[in-house]
C-alpha cells in the first residue's frame, strides 16, 4: 500500500478531535480547529507521500480552521495546498476577500498568508462550522512553493479563488487526482516518485493556464500534462473501435509522429498501450460476477474489440490462457472462498 491509512473511530471517543488537530497540523499546517462535532469527531484521513508531492485524501465533520497571523509568524513551510471538494462545501476568508467553493470546485491557498475558512457536508448549516450531519470530503495536495516554476506573484493572485474541477486543465488536474486517490494501493513504491513529478507537472500546466503564464512552465511539465491528458483521453474512449494513434493525435492537434515520441519514454507503442488497458477492462468485466451471464463477445465489443477471434488471440497472448478459461477459473476461486 502506498499512503497510510487513519480512522478516528479507532480511538476513544474523548481522544479524537485532539488527534484530528494535531495530526492534521503536522500533514497539512497547522491551524485553530474548532467543530460542533469535537465531542465524537468522526473522521477518516489517508495520506500519499509522493515526495516532490503530498496527497491527503481527508472525510471529517463540518468545522472551522483558522490559520493566525501568530501561527504564519510560528512556522511557515511555504507550501501551496491545492484542495478539490469531493462532498461538501467549503468558504475561505483572506486579505478582506471571501470564496466559496462545491462539489468539483478547485481551490488555491498557502501556508504563507492567514486565512479563515470553514466546511461544511451538503445540507449542512454553512455558518460559523456548521452543524449538519454528514460528512465533507476533498483532496488537498501540498506542493512547496519552489518547486512551482512560476512567477510568484501571477500565483499568489490565484490565492483563495475558486478555480473550475470540471472541464479543461482542471478536470484533467482533478481526474488525475480522483484517479490517483483511489488507484494508489495498485502502484509499486518505485512508481512513488514519477507520481510526485506528474503531480507537481500537471498542478504547474494548471496554475499556468489560470495565471496566464503558460510561457513559463518549462518543457518537461508541458510534455507530461499533454502525456497525462492523452492517457485520460484514451480511457475515456476505448469502447471506441476508431479508437487509433491518429483519432488521439488529432485530438489533441499534435502529429503521430510527436504522439509516437511522447510514448517511447513509456517503453510502449500508442497502440500497444490502447490493446492493453482494453485487454485489463475486459479482464475485469470477466472477473466480474455481475457480468457472468453476459457473452463473451459481448464484453469484448464494450472494450472496443470489434471481431471475437482477435479478442481470443490478443488475450491469449496477453495472459496465456483464453478468455473463456479465465472466466471459469475466476469462478471456481470465488466458489472456493464462499
Amino acid at each position: 500500500m502506498v499512503g497510510t491509512v487513519l480512522r478516528s473511530e479507532d480511538l476513544p471517543v474523548a481522544e479524537r478531535f485532539a488527534w484530528w488537530r494535531e495530526m492534521t497540523a503536522q500533514a497539512l499546517t497547522p491551524t485553530e480547529i474548532t467543530s460542533d462535532h469535537a465531542d465524537d469527531f468522526r473522521a477518516r484521513f489517508r495520506l500519499l507521500d509522493l515526495g516532490a508531492a503530498q496527497v491527503s485524501v481527508l472525510s471529517y465533520p463540518s468545522l472551522r480552521s483558522r490559520r493566525t497571523p501568530a501561527l504564519v509568524r510560528r512556522s511557515d513551510p511555504e507550501l501551496y495546498h491545492l484542495a478539490l471538494t469531493l462532498s461538501g462545501r467549503q468558504s475561505i476568508s483572506r486579505c478582506r476577500s471571501d470564496a466559496s467553493v462545491g462539489v468539483g470546485d478547485l481551490l488555491l491557498y498557502d501556508s504563507s498568508h492567514p486565512t479563515d475558512a470553514s466546511a461544511f457536508p451538503d445540507g449542512g448549516d454553512s455558518g460559523n462550522g456548521g452543524g449538519g450531519g454528514g460528512a465533507v470530503e476533498g483532496i488537498v495536495v501540498n506542493v512547496p512553493r519552489t518547486a512551482v516554476p512560476l512567477p510568484a506573484a501571477k500565483v499568489d493572485g490565484l490565492l483563495g479563488v475558486p478555480l473550475p474541477g470540471d472541464s479543461g486543465m482542471g478536470g484533467l488536474l482533478a481526474q488525475f487526482l480522483v484517479r490517483l486517490a483511489s488507484e494508489a494501493d495498485a502502484c509499486r513504491p518505485q512508481d512513488v516518485i514519477r507520481l510526485g513529478g506528474v503531480t507537481v507537472d500537471l498542478i504547474t500546466a494548471f496554475l499556468a493556464h489560470h495565471a496566464d503564464t503558460e510561457g513559463s512552465v518549462p518543457p518537461e511539465s508541458h510534455r507530461q500534462a499533454l502525456l497525462t491528458g492523452i492517457h485520460s483521453f484514451i480511457e475515456h474512449n476505448l469502447g471506441d473501435p476508431q479508437l487509433t494513434p491518429g483519432a488521439v493525435a488529432a485530438f489533441h492537434h499534435i502529429s503521430v509522429r510527436y504522439l509516437h515520441r511522447l510514448f517511447q519514454g513509456q517503453g510502449v507503442t500508442v497502440g500497444a498501450w490502447i490493446r492493453h488497458r482494453r485487454l485489463e477492462g475486459c479482464r475485469r468485466d470477466l472477473a466480474d460476477p455481475r457480468l457472468a451471464d453476459r457473452p463473451i463477445g459481448f464484453l469484448a465489443a464494450r472494450w472496443g474489440f470489434v471481431h471475437a477471434s482477435e479478442f481470443t488471440r490478443a488475450f491469449r497472448r496477453a495472459y496465456g490462457i483464453p478468455p473463456s478459461t479465465y472466466r471459469q477459473d475466476r469462478a471456481r476461486h470465488r466458489g472456493a472462498r464462499h
